[in-house]
């Protein structure tokens, strides 16, 4: 894993609140592959990090990356700033940020198209553990 800022993608339906994760075609719910086995997760600044003097990326050239493999126009996708969460790996400490799908539908035939899936915190089962673990922060944090 390479300390660069990581992206999970969510939506969340308006009228059910029903919460659903991109799963990329690598198979990963993180943008740029999946975490390393060995990563573990941060609720916040890594173990031994308050934060001093470490720069934080702002989430728009990922947001639109996303949108661009996804072939959504601009805008498809907002940052959801309310969350941190850190990864570290073997390579050091990445942030973990969101981002929402905005439409009232999730956009499955543009992800399909990418060789990508919407899937339940149910159907995550399969992921490694760093992965289950991060989404479980992130479905705290998205239904409180």
């Amino acid at each position: 894993m390479s300390a660069v800022t990581r992206l999970v993608l969510y939506h969340k339906q308006r009228s059910s609140a029903r919460l659903r994760f991109l799963r990329h075609a690598h198979g990963g719910v993180c943008t740029l592959g999946p975490l390393a086995a060995d990563a573990t997760v941060h609720p916040g600044p890594c173990a031994g990090d308050a934060g001093g003097g470490r720069l934080h990326t702002h989430p728009g050239m990922a947001l639109r990356a996303a949108e661009t493999e996804l072939g959504l126009q601009r805008g498809g996708i907002e940052a959801d700033g309310g969350f941190q969460g850190q990864v570290r790996g073997a390579d050091g400490c990445a942030d973990v940020q969101l981002g929402y799908f905005v439409d009232l539908d999730p956009p499955i035939a543009a992800a399909e198209a990418a060789g990508a899936v919407f899937i339940d915190l149910t159907e995550a089962r399969g992921l490694p553990t760093p992965e289950l673990s991060l989404l479980r922060l992130v479905y705290e944090y998205t239904l409180g």
